[in-house]
């Protein structure tokens, strides 16, 4: 890793004016070896023994660029922007800074191994775009602080609230969640963030395209003003730029890499083929089946292409899995860990859904469908090739996508304007992708050695709207479980003697709702054929023309 140089250049995609009064740019080398040598440890920058003991029992002990360069920034305190594309570790840029913080302040305030209060406000908040980023996120700090009297918790969209509640009334230090939960846990008062003293946007770009702009304003509007502040994205759009303007104080803007390595993609080697939508299928099957590949994400632009496509591969004999939005979040979570574990090797995912995945020994990228922009495309592709390991990336462009696809290659620079014609059957893809001459449409029986997605259990997790047991659980791909609607209640429904509607596992509006709820008597009905006529319909009967009449 070549040193970082310090200049007074104004950022190439925007000008952060008076905010930013310094650019810092390092450049890998791209090697492992070499930035297993050069790099320095954690320990070497002055990171708290513990969190140093606790990475190196994951196998942690070197830091990557955007690490060694936020580390001397973040750990006194200073505001910085990170600029660095998916995979170059992030989460430990700002997670490790962050937890040497706290320790540092648990330490003083509470000296020796007593235990922190309960019921502590949260001193840390990390907001991140989609509920699969904040896992991912609230794992990676969960296994930092393990040696640390530091709780962490995840909040988010799509489970029960009460869960989340209750961690959150027994005292957490670290909050990890998605826009539109943390402001509606902080609007009823069961999030408190008078107490935060650091804040981290992470992917800030992405939580900027899917619209959650305006929460993030709302939740800085409830923080300390006296804070420090991360903030880190892979591209800087004007938005952002104005949003770090406002919020923080005199940032030190790093980019850890290059401008342009972020588009090449130096360790991922692409491909590009011009692809008959009938006969994209076989061609996948084709490329699952190349010597050498590993763990494989598959790309679409819709929910309905990637339930598909899973479902297709699965007839093929294939170990695959869906993650898209009709699914619920235990199924997508289900999905996830499957892939994870290895018990299947295909996860075919949109591209919201997929924002977050950070699985290793991801060795095939393939975009089914042609990306809408050329930062859908960086972000897809950064699957693989991640942390100095080699990859490979197959598009598919339609030839309705043929303009859409030349204004992505114009836009990274890129040799794949004129893509080349190309089906299951083509010598040339076989070439490329080291596939055996052998393979076919489906995938033969003496290969499919996955366990599968039906060997990973569903796990109960409350999701909003039913309960564990009913009638609406979902646990499969074909879509979002039955009443796990956006407001969390039930639709009215009537019928066997019940109410016209039924609670379900939403938040409570107000801190005392159940207390509410529980001391108002129901109101009783006065005639039992009110009773009746609501509960059941009236019984029907045949006319001797035919018609149905209703009975006397």
């Amino acid at each position: 890793m070549s040193t970082p140089t310090i200049d007074a250049a104004v950022h190439p995609e925007g000008d952060i004016g008076e905010a930013a009064n310094i650019v810092i740019d390092g450049m890998m080398n791209g090697a492992v070896a070499a930035n297993a040598v050069a790099a320095p440890t954690f320990a070497e920058l002055g990171v708290d023994p513990r969190i140093v003991a606790a990475l190196a029992s994951i196998g942690i002990e070197r830091t990557f660029a955007i690490q060694e360069l936020t580390l001397p920034i973040a750990l006194p305190g200073h505001d910085l922007i990170g600029q660095a594309r998916t995979g170059m570790g992030k989460t430990l840029g700002f997670g490790v800074p962050l937890l040497h913080r706290l320790a540092a302040e648990s330490a003083e305030s509470t000296p020796g191994q007593a235990a922190l209060p309960v019921g502590r406000a949260p001193r840390a908040l990390i907001m991140v775009p989609t509920r699969e980023l904040c896992l991912q996120v609230t794992r990676d700090l969960t296994a930092a602080a393990k040696n640390l009297r530091l709780a962490v918790a995840a909040v988010y969209g799509g489970r029960a609230y009460e869960p989340q509640i209750a961690a959150l009334e027994a005292g957490v230090d670290v909050i990890v969640g998605t826009p539109g939960r943390l402001l509606d846990l902080a609007t009823q008062g069961r999030l408190v963030l008078g107490k935060i003293g650091v804040l981290v946007l992470d992917e800030a770009d992405e939580m900027l395209d899917l619209g959650f702009l305006p929460d993030i304003e709302r939740v800085l509007g409830l923080v300390p003003s006296r804070r420090q502040t991360m903030l880190f994205s892979a591209t800087m759009p004007g938005p952002i730029i104005k949003l770090a303007r406002t919020f923080m104080v005199q940032p030190t803007h790093i980019r850890a890499e290059l401008p342009a390595d972020s588009i090449i993609h130096r360790t991922t080697t692409q491909f590009v083929y011009r692809a008959h939508a009938l006969d994209k299928v076989e061609m996948l099957a084709r490329i699952l089946q190349a010597r050498g590949r590993g763990l494989t994400m598959v790309f679409t632009r819709t929910k309905r292409t990637a339930a598909k496509v899973a479902e297709e591969l699965a007839a093929r004999g294939f170990a695959a899995a869906a993650v898209h939005g009709d699914l619920g979040q235990g199924a997508r979570e289900r999905s996830l860990r499957a892939f994870r574990h290895g018990k299947v090797d295909v996860l075919v995912a949109t591209d919201v859904a997929a924002r977050g995945i950070d699985v290793d020994g991801v060795t095939h990228v393939v975009n089914f469908q042609c990306p809408e922009d050329e930062k859908t495309y960086i972000h897809r592709i950064g699957r693989t090739g991640r942390a100095g390991n080699s990859g490979v990336a197959v598009s598919f462009v339609d030839w309705d996508d043929i303009p859409r696809w030349q204004l992505i290659n114009s836009a990274l620079d890129i040799d794949f304007a004129d893509p080349v014609e190309t089906y299951s059957s083509s010598p040339h893809l076989r070439t490329d992708l080291d596939i055996p001459s052998d393979a076919g449409g489906t995938l033969p029986e003496a290969r499919r050695t996955r366990a599968g997605l039906d060997a990973e259990k569903v796990e109960d997790i409350g999701e909003t709207g039913h309960r564990h047991g009913s009638r609406g659980s979902h646990d499969s791909q074909g879509g979002r479980a039955r009443g796990a609607g956006r407001s969390g209640a039930r639709r009215p429904r009537g019928g066997k003697g019940g109410s016209a509607t039924e609670p379900a596992a939403a938040a409570p509006r107000t801190s005392h709702a159940p207390e509410a709820a529980a001391s108002a008597p129901e109101k009783a009905p006065t005639d039992r054929r009110e009773v009746a006529g609501s509960s059941r319909r009236r019984p029907r009967r045949r006319t001797r023309g035919g018609a149905a009449a209703d009975a006397s």
